[in-house]
Order: structure tokens, then C-alpha cells, then sequence
């Protein structure tokens, strides 16, 4: 990690330094992420912003950078799975369990289907995973140990019923 140079820090102080929004993105996104092992990620990423915005590219910690960066994707990545498995379980338990039905599983779905759709829409690039069975088959996997956890049920369907026009579809409860 870079030292806090009085130069460093005074990059840091200057509001112009710190106001394009693109690197405030960036930022906020390094800084959700999973650093590399370092016990306060802050100080790093406020460094490297300020390295970015003063194009002091000779001083980037561009390997860790690129780490953080590719961390993003696959995190992202996997929230979208982790969303879908979440939707997925809470169908197969509305089928699966009629006479416990209620009104929490209604919003679970209906909040996940949205949810999904501002990640989609925000990340469009994404929409790739969809059509990729490998992933659906990894997502129904996690969703169908989410319900036997949740439900105790032993009869789920080893393959999905559903298309996913049907899981992501506003409106579409199985019966």
C-alpha cells in the first residue's frame, strides 16, 4: 500500500480531485467489494482514486486494481444468481406447500422479481446469464436446497418447471 504522502493527502483534501462521478462509482464500488486481505480498504481506495483523478498512473496499484475490478464483476455476478435462487426456492415452496401460503412469500417474490429487474436493468450486460444453462442449472441447485432447508420437503423437481419468462414474470405464481 502506498504511504499517505503529504501530496497524497492533499489530493485528498481538494474537492475537484474527488468529484467525477465515474471514479466516485468506482469508489463506492472497490469499497462494497472484497479487498484483498487488507484490514481497512479505505484509505487504499481513496488513495488510488486520487492517483486516478491527478493521472498519476506510474504510482497505481494497477494489479490490485484489476483485482478489485474483476472482484466487482463476479460479485455482481453472483448476486444476480443468489437473487434468482432466493425467487426460485420461495416458488417451489408456494407450490409445493399451499396450506402455508401467505402473505411473506407473496412479497419475497414479488421483491426479488424487482429486484432482479433493477440489477438487469442497471447491469444489462448480464442478461447474458440467463440463457446460459450451466448457470440456470447451478441457480436451480441453490434454489432447491434453499426450499428442502426451509421446507424439510423431499419431492422438489431435480429440473426446473418453470421457464424464466414464467419465474421473472410479474404476475406468475404456479399452482
Amino acid at each position: 500500500m502506498l504511504a499517505a504522502t503529504p501530496e497524497l493527502r492533499a489530493l485528498l483534501a481538494d474537492p475537484d480531485c474527488l468529484q467525477d462521478a465515474w471514479l466516485d462509482a468506482l469508489l463506492k464500488s472497490i469499497g462494497e467489494a472484497n479487498c484483498f486481505d487488507l484490514p481497512d480498504i479505505c484509505p487504499w481506495t481513496l488513495e488510488q482514486v486520487a492517483l486516478l483523478r491527478s493521472a498519476q498512473w506510474a504510482l497505481l496499484d494497477i494489479e490490485h486494481i484489476a483485482e478489485e475490478i474483476e472482484d466487482l464483476n463476479i460479485s455482481h455476478r453472483h448476486q444476480l444468481a443468489h437473487r434468482l435462487a432466493i425467487l426460485m426456492a420461495h416458488l417451489l415452496k408456494w407450490k409445493y406447500q399451499p396450506d402455508r401460503r401467505d402473505d411473506s412469500w407473496k412479497r419475497t417474490i414479488r421483491d426479488q422479481r424487482q429486484r432482479i429487474a433493477k440489477v438487469l436493468k442497471k447491469m444489462p450486460s448480464l442478461r447474458h446469464l440467463l440463457d446460459d444453462h450451466e448457470w440456470n442449472e447451478e441457480v436451480w441447485t441453490d434454489a432447491l436446497g434453499m426450499a428442502v432447508l426451509q421446507t424439510e420437503l423431499t419431492y422438489l423437481p431435480k429440473v426446473r418447471e418453470w421457464s424464466l419468462e414464467q419465474v421473472l414474470a410479474e404476475d406468475y405464481l404456479p399452482s
